[in-house]
């Protein structure tokens, strides 16, 4: 019996992905760990490789396919003594079966299996890893993902009055984009659920008004971060502290060390080694909430926000406490440079306990960032710009820069919060202990 080659799940945020392109035809012969195909996942483009050897029997899934749901049958492969089947009676083999096939990836993530992810995470429990059963109160079975539930429930969708277009009828966040809304299910006591109020669509807006426009289509990236975000707005309860440092020692001592070494260390550069020692010594703040206990990270590993042409990505300098400012610097470099390009490998990007997002180049001088799940504090770093100071008694000018802690309070007090900037204050207004 001809394997399936799914579409595999390359991050834990990954409902869905691109298939890029295939770098194998059909008819080709494949052998473990050539690459079969590259695929953009939520975060960057990776390639696939095969791990069983044999046949490339039929493509399911041509290159250049958007919106593939994780788990859908992109290809087939032929083992070995099935190479004279042909791609018909390989598929008519496959369809009588009931519901196909045990499903067998052909990629090494496939097989690393991934955990099922947590309901406190907002973010990861989005991912479809195989068909899940909704059971209805008449008894029915509906075949639906994770997120199609979520959104049926957010619109008031019946799913039993909704045709799934996903593997064996499954319901897909596809199949929810035009179906009627307002049909729930009564729930129990007869009473209707109304579902809750929609934002208005921009779309049909502008053209009842006859405005002009471009449509851009949104990058799976572009689709993740919307979710991810809303998702922290509405289930995070955010609070927010700020902090005023004046940094002009801080620039005295990077234009010596950049002139004397003939290095390009940043600003930025600095904030992260200081956020590292200062989670050293306040490791509350370096925390994650789940419903059965508060988890403290041992290592500070800190994400530090990066634009792309694709949205915004995290990448992480690990173990950063541990790291001077030369290796931060580089590190950041090279991982900036990556992320831009879109070559970041999962590792890179994936975990991080707290994040960093600096828009001071950009001239704002201050601003509250969301927190990115399921991390539970996000520093923002504002413009460094001279302002009116009073030093021993006496108005004086100086270069202040505002920075803005957003807190998640399930895991974090207010008083940790403010801790960890009563530290996070003095390391970036007298820099001298950072670089020893």
């Amino acid at each position: 019996m001809p394997t399936q080659i799914l579409m595999p799940a390359l991050s834990p945020t990954m409902t869905e992905g691109n298939l890029t392109r295939w770098l194998k035809k059909e008819g080709d012969a494949v052998k473990a760990g050539q690459v079969l195909a590259e695929i953009e996942t939520d975060k960057a483009t990776m390639e696939v490789e095969a791990v069983d050897e044999g046949k490339l029997l039929k493509i399911l899934i041509p290159g250049g396919s958007q919106g593939i749901a994780v788990n859908t049958p992109i290809a087939l492969l032929a083992e070995e003594g099935e190479e004279g089947l042909s791609p018909d009676a390989a598929m008519a083999a496959l369809s009588k079966k009931d519901g196909g096939p045990a499903s067998k990836t052909a990629t090494a993530q496939e097989k690393t299996s991934t955990p099922e992810p947590k309901v406190n995470d907002a973010a990861a429990a989005q991912t479809a890893q195989a068909p899940a059963a909704q059971t209805h109160g008449s008894g029915d079975r509906v075949m639906a993902s994770p997120l199609a539930k979520r959104l049926a429930e957010q619109k008031g969708i019946d799913l039993k009055s909704v045709k799934g277009s996903g593997p064996n009828g499954r319901i897909v966040k596809s199949d929810l984009e035009n179906a009627k809304t307002g049909s729930k299910a009564p729930a129990a006591g007869g009473v209707p659920r109304s579902a809750p109020p929609q934002g208005v669509d921009a779309r049909d807006y502008a053209d009842k008004l006859g405005m002009a426009y471009d449509a851009q289509p949104n990058s799976s990236v572009r689709k993740v971060i919307a979710r991810r975000l809303t998702e922290s707005k509405q289930l995070v309860p955010h609070f927010y502290l700020t902090i005023d440092c004046q940094i002009d020692e801080l620039l005295a001592l990077r234009k010596n060390m950049n002139e004397a070494a003939g290095t390009k260390i940043s600003v930025n550069d600095f904030i992260i080694r200081a956020v590292a020692v200062a989670l050293k010594k306040v490791p509350a703040a370096n925390a994650s909430w789940t419903d059965d206990a508060i988890l403290q990270y041992k290592e500070v590993d800190v994400s530090v926000a990066v634009a792309t042409p694709n949205g915004l990505i995290t990448p992480i300098i690990k173990k950063a406490d541990t790291k001077g400012l030369g290796k931060i610097s580089t590190e950041m470099k090279d991982l900036a440079a990556r992320a831009r390009d879109n070559k970041l490998r999962p590792e890179e990007f994936q975990g991080g306990g707290f994040s960093v997002s600096n828009l001071g180049m950009f001239g704002i001088k201050e601003f509250a960032a969301i927190i990115n799940p399921p991390q539970s504090c996000i520093l923002a770093i504002g413009a460094g710009e001279q302002r009116a100071v009073v030093k021993d008694g006496q108005l004086a000018v100086a270069t202040v820069m505002s920075c803005t802690l957003s807190i998640d309070h399930r895991a974090v007090d207010g008083a940790v919060g403010a801790e960890f900037l009563q530290v996070l204050k003095p390391l970036i207004e007298k820099p001298y202990s950072l670089v020893v």
